[in-house]
């Protein structure tokens, strides 16, 4: 698989870029830590199996940041003891409402409770915004098989990310 069916859709519909990038922004004002919204965004590509988010949120400023351990065991969270209580109640969420048609109960309580324990309503919200945008874009990848990395070496991915680095 070298070649993406098609254009990311978000790439052919100028404006649909600006809303997206728009609904992710909005979920990083929460107050949700920037660390925390990126292991939602990690643990949630690797759930869908969306290989271009996996590789492109690793390159974000906040990775530069993470330990190799931790970046590694995202995937294995429950058993890794890299992890604070906050970070593990947002992955459990980030599995839930990415998992949705998995259970009956897609949210159990204990999940949700656990993270309104910790998160406010705003945060949760945030929480939320981020845990679907990026759903939001691992379907758009991996329908129309988004190589990975290939969109990073553009022109347009570089200008993006130095774009996206400048602004956090």
């Amino acid at each position: 698989m070298n070649k993406a069916r098609i254009n990311n859709p978000a790439m052919l519909f100028p404006e649909a870029m600006q809303h997206l990038q728009a609904l992710s922004k909005v979920s990083e004002q929460s107050g949700v830590p920037a660390k925390t919204l990126a292991l939602v965004h990690l643990r949630a590509s690797q759930i869908n199996g969306c290989s271009v988010c996996v590789d492109l949120h690793t390159r974000f400023p906040q990775y530069k940041e993470e330990s190799i351990e931790r970046m590694l065991a995202v995937s294995a969270w429950r058993d890794a003891p890299y992890f604070s209580d906050a970070e593990r109640a947002a992955l459990a969420l980030t599995e839930a409402v990415t998992r949705l048609s998995d259970r009956e109960d897609p949210v159990p309580d204990a999940v949700w409770n656990e993270a309104a324990d910790i998160y406010d309503e705003k945060e949760l919200g945030g929480l939320l915004l981020a845990i679907a945008s990026v759903n939001v874009w691992n379907r758009l990848n991996v329908a129309t098989r988004q190589v990975a990395g290939a969109w990073f070496k553009s022109a347009e991915g570089q200008a993006h990310l130095e774009k996206v680095s400048a602004a956090r």
